[in-house]
């Protein structure tokens, strides 16, 4: 496949950012503190389900984990997340779980949780848009949990004040899981197009709330190309030929959905430097990234179908099988995750968020890139 001259550019332009920015003077960062749900999660979700799903957790269980890890540690994919790169390139250690409790949390905390969403549990409730009580891990109850935490960081609203503008805040990936459990529970995606706003607004609600506590460096993520993931395509196998992009493969109407998150998003945050103009508010891009390793996958080293699960056991060209998921007795990972876009299906390898943590830290898929925002 020949690339483009567009994506030629972009290539060139991301290698000349990646060789530049490191000898740009950084600000000493102290501390992350994270939110969001599985792109993010380190481990809460295996802390605040086990005493409901018990042995169920099928991401604390093999082969999760086994790339760097070496076995299960919370998160969802074979090896790090983007934000353990993130934490790894500015010296810091990769963030505890908020709910281990027994951890230091004075270089930062992890308060994602899987499954996690913008709106509150309540509404999901009310909409009967569950089949049973979701665990409650929505964006108002994590930051309702970096505000517990807060009196053993800090002992005074200017000491406060000092620590959390010296510090990184990582708001996302998030909305995702809105979407899908409206979807899942029969929503149309024109129903479900209707409440983007209302999850853009409580996503720009928090980035304030994190101002007013003192923070100067907020990276806001946008949401991924869903109608990309190996799971929903599964799941729509005998969809027409119509309802798919005819480059990508991937699923037009859940793509469309995501796209129009990310454009209120940044749109959003435009609104928002407008009225804080001395804050680095940080726009990041998993959609473009995440089409461009499936568009060009031999730019990246994935040598194998790029809309395939890397773990799974489904006889499908997806690699899924809806009743036997990444972790259960019986289904096995692939020999080199490192070869594959997409780990279980719905989330992806540690080579993938490898490539984005480093687009976002250097550029290009990120709006300004995190170390530019990060300059003295």
């Amino acid at each position: 496949m020949k690339s483009s001259p567009q994506f030629s550019l972009l290539c060139l332009l991301f290698s000349f950012v990646a060789k530049a920015l490191p000898l740009i003077r950084t600000k000493h960062v102290n501390a992350i503190f994270s939110f969001g749900d599985s792109y993010a999660d380190t481990g809460n979700f295996a802390f605040l389900a086990s005493p409901v799903l018990n042995d169920t957790i099928w991401t604390s269980k093999p082969p999760y984990g086994e790339t760097f890890f070496h076995g299960p540690n919370g998160r969802c994919s074979d090896g790090r997340l983007v934000i353990d790169f993130i934490a790894d390139e500015m010296g810091l250690p990769f963030l505890p779980p908020y709910l281990s409790h027994n951890e230091s949390f004075s270089r930062g905390a992890n308060f994602a949780v899987s499954g996690a969403t913008a709106l509150d549990f309540e509404f999901f409730v009310k909409n009967n848009l569950t089949s049973r009580d979701i665990i409650n891990s929505s964006l108002r109850v994590q930051l309702s949990w970096f505000d517990e935490l807060k009196p053993s960081l800090c002992s005074t609203p200017g000491d406060c004040w000092d620590y959390f503008g010296k510090s990184l805040f990582v708001l996302g990936e998030i909305g995702g899981n809105d979407y899908a459990y409206m979807l899942f529970f029969g929503w149309s995606v024109e129903q479900t197009m209707a409440y983007v706003p209302y999850v853009i607004s409580i996503i720009s609600s928090a980035v304030e709330m994190l101002i007013n506590e003192g923070a100067t460096a907020i990276v806001i993520p946008g949401t991924w190309p869903a109608g990309c993931a190996p799971i929903n395509l599964a799941i729509n196998m005998n969809a027409s030929i119509d309802a798919y992009e005819p480059q990508t493969g991937c699923i037009k109407a859940l793509n469309e959905l995501h796209r129009s998150h990310n454009i209120k998003l940044r749109f959003e945050i435009t609104k928002l430097r407008l009225r804080y103009p001395h804050i680095a508010l940080i726009y990041t891009d998993y959609y473009s990234l995440t089409i461009d390793f499936l568009l060009f996958p031999e730019r990246f080293g994935f040598i194998r179908a790029p809309l395939m699960a890397c773990c799974g056991n489904g006889n499908n060209q997806y690699n899924i099988n809806l009743t036997e998921a990444c972790g259960m007795p019986g289904v096995s990972a692939c020999q080199d995750p490192s070869t594959y876009v997409s780990w279980d299906g719905a989330h992806m390898t540690e080579a993938a968020y490898r490539y984005i943590a480093s687009s976002w830290l250097r550029g290009p898929y990120a709006d300004p890139p995190i170390l530019l925002a990060l300059r003295d």
